[in-house]
């Protein structure tokens, strides 16, 4: 029996949840998702609960039941409040700047980099952090991770891009010759 799956997500009052056999839209504040569920779940609405439940008692329909709960919960929380993720630069002229839906990342290399933003994802720089928001939070994370990819951090000095909750472990320096 999965824990997660056993466990109800209640509906907010300002969300719209519309289940047809396997396909789920959510509406709410912030955006609007939907998702195509595996057949082997079962997903039921009732008054402001959603229930999930699997088919059979196959291995494999197990499996999909905690899974296809949590993706479920990630929708209902990401069009009430949205998921972000914040990263950290550091280092000498790095710099980072949002014009539209265009981040502009200067990271030491001798071209600045342009990343177009997938629809649905906003992000905002503040001092020396770039915070990534959207209700999509595997879209969120997704975008996250492209953008610590242009220049991860590396272990000597800590320069680099880095999420803010990340512990970067660093390595000693070479040591002279001991005469």
């Amino acid at each position: 029996m999965s824990r997660i799956g056993k466990q109800p997500i209640g509906i907010p009052d300002k969300v719209e949840v519309k289940v047809n056999g396997s396909s789920v839209d959510v509406k709410g504040p912030k955006g609007q998702l939907s998702y195509n569920f595996h057949k082997d779940v079962k997903i039921e609405k009732a008054d402001k609960v959603l229930n999930v439940s699997p088919v059979n008692k196959t291995t494999s329909a197990r499996a999909l039941w905690g899974m296809s709960r949590t993706l479920l919960g990630n929708m209902v929380t990401g069009v009430t409040t949205g998921f972000v993720k914040s990263l950290e630069f550091n280092g000498v002229g790095y710099k980072a700047a949002v014009s539209g839906s265009t981040l502009t990342l200067n990271l030491g290399y001798s071209h600045a980099i342009d990343y177009k933003l997938p629809k649905g994802i906003e992000a905002k720089v503040v001092k020396n952090v770039i915070e990534i928001h959207g209700c999509d939070k595997e879209l969120v994370g997704f975008v996250a991770a492209q953008v610590r990819s242009f220049r991860e951090p590396e272990p000597y000095k800590g320069k680099g891009l880095k999420y803010t909750d990340e512990t970067i472990i660093r390595k000693a320096g070479k040591t002279g010759a001991k005469k």
